[in-house]
This record gives C-alpha cells, sequence and structure tokens, in this order.
C-alpha cells in the first residue's frame, strides 16, 4: 500500500471512531430535543432538529451506518413536512416525536443494527 492510500485509510479510520464516539451524544440530544418539543411553538426545536437529523442522515451512510442514516433522513424529510404548514395539529407532531423517539432508543441500543427501510416505504 502506498504512503498516500495509508494516510488516507488512517484518515478514515479516525473520522470513523471519531463519529461513532459522538454517535451517543448526538441521540441523546436528539432525544431531549424531542421530548421538549412544544407542539405549539415548534419552530424553536425543530430547526435544530432539523440540522442534527440531516447531519446524520448523511454522515451515517458514510461510516457504516445504512439503516441509521436512512431512518434519520426519513425523520427529516417529515419534520420538513410538518414545519412547512403554519398550522399542524398537535396529534401530528406528538405522532412525529413518537418515531423519533422511537428511532433514539433503538439507535441508542444497536446504530448498526437497524434494518435499512425498504424502497417504497
Amino acid at each position: 500500500m502506498h504512503g498516500a492510500d495509508q494516510q488516507f485509510f488512517s484518515r478514515l479510520a479516525s473520522a470513523n471512531a471519531s463519529f461513532a464516539d459522538k454517535l451517543p451524544a448526538v441521540l441523546e440530544r436528539l432525544g431531549l430535543l424531542a421530548a421538549g418539543l412544544d407542539p405549539a411553538a415548534p419552530a424553536a426545536s425543530a430547526a435544530e432538529l432539523q440540522a442534527m437529523l440531516h447531519t446524520l442522515a448523511g454522515s451515517a451512510a458514510t461510516f457504516g451506518y445504512r439503516g441509521l442514516g436512512q431512518h434519520a433522513r426519513a425523520l427529516e424529510q417529515r419534520l420538513r413536512v410538518l414545519t412547512a404548514f403554519e398550522q399542524v395539529a398537535a396529534s401530528d407532531w406528538s405522532a412525529w416525536v413518537g418515531e423519533l423517539a422511537q428511532f433514539v432508543a433503538a439507535a441508542q441500543h444497536n446504530p448498526r443494527g437497524l434494518a435499512d427501510i425498504p424502497k417504497g416505504a
């Protein structure tokens, strides 16, 4: 293996380890934001949630967490829909928060074990 290849794979391994090390804190923050989301005024938390889910979705697949990334992307997309409307029923927010809470719990238990989302789902 050439020196440039070794450096690349060394940096990639380091980035992968960094992602894995930071993931528990990211998941905890997502859970806290979701728990504190006020359905009457969701905009404050929604922006940070959307940014975090977007970053997680993009990074997860890169570091071997494909299912985690797909679920984060799906949650982000549903959040975009919810925030696109001026009025959203509290029950719709509650359903989304419940999905996020399930995602966080599953990811905290086994982040690599989340199954891929079937195409068309």
